[in-house]
């Protein structure tokens, strides 16, 4: 398996998991394009577009870091054109960009809410729309969105409605897509963690002892890595699990990936 030479399109990929896929993928020496709104350095969050970009050279890939507002659909656009003349093409669309909010309906102000699904839903429409021409002329192009498993039991949606619709919507991109895009040879494919992953978010968002209990993001990095290698003509509308993705690439030691290893794990939202 290598990715050397592809070009790998990243939306939110300034820290997190956006940023430990495009290590793992400048492993094998690929083209990065790290996109993302961080340019200067943030007060409480780590990373920029620039200080990946040069993670992403030391490992051996080729950066091509952009600032950019996944809302914002002309400079959409204008990013994947510049990201084509740099590179000749693109092979692989990550859509990691995402916004959370855990509420209740009537705790979710409606600016949040909007933002939600410009980013997630919206987002990852436009994102795609504006790659799948390149896409189309790729040899093995995948898209791949950070997104659950559509689960419609009512535990997964009473208590912060607004942010599960979001996230489904960005997997009801990968379930259409995946039928309209399947005779071109365009996989679409939805990735989300078995635990819950060491990020921001979830610092921001969950408990210390949640986060403690959490995975770290390469894990989600090394299943994104292994399912940009399987034939995009087969391997398309799924909604893989991390974890299940890499016992069957024959992995079985997690203890590796946990922040707390010899620990139990925190099991993510929407798996039952």
């Amino acid at each position: 398996m290598s990715l050397r030479d592809k070009t790998v399109f990243i939306t939110g990929a300034s820290r997190g998991i956006g940023r430990e896929i495009a290590l793992r993928c400048a492993r094998d020496g690929a083209n990065i394009v790290i996109t993302g709104k961080t340019v200067d350095p943030h007060s409480r969050l780590a990373g920029t577009i620039y200080s990946v970009a040069d993670e992403v050279a030391a490992a051996g890939g080729r950066p091509l870091p952009i600032q950019l507002d996944v809302r914002d659909d002309d400079a959409v656009q204008q990013a994947v054109r510049r990201a084509v003349g740099t590179f000749g093409g693109i092979d692989i669309l990550v859509n990691n960009a995402s916004a959370i909010m855990l509420a209740g309906t009537l705790e979710t102000p409606i600016k949040r809410f909007d933002l939600m699904f410009e980013v997630n839903v919206r987002g990852t429409f436009i994102t795609s729309q504006a790659c799948i021409p390149h896409l189309a002329k790729a040899q093995n192009p995948h898209i791949l969105n950070l997104s659950p498993p559509l689960n419609m039991s009512p535990r997964w949606f009473k208590d912060h409605v607004a942010y599960t619709m979001a996230k489904y919507g960005m997997s009801m991109c990968t379930l259409g897509m995946a039928a309209e895009f399947r005779p071109q040879g365009i996989a679409v494919n939805s990735l989300w963690p078995r635990t819950t992953i060491a990020t921001a978010a979830i610092e921001v968002h969950f408990p210390e002892a949640i986060f403690k209990a959490s995975r770290k993001p390469a894990v989600v990095a090394d299943a994104a890595y292994a399912i940009f290698n399987r034939d995009s003509r087969t391997a398309t509308g799924n909604f893989y699990i991390d974890e299940a993705v890499l016992r069957e690439e024959g992995v079985a030691d997690f203890d590796q990936y946990a922040v707390t290893p010899g620990t139990g794990v925190y099991t993510d939202l929407f798996l039952d």
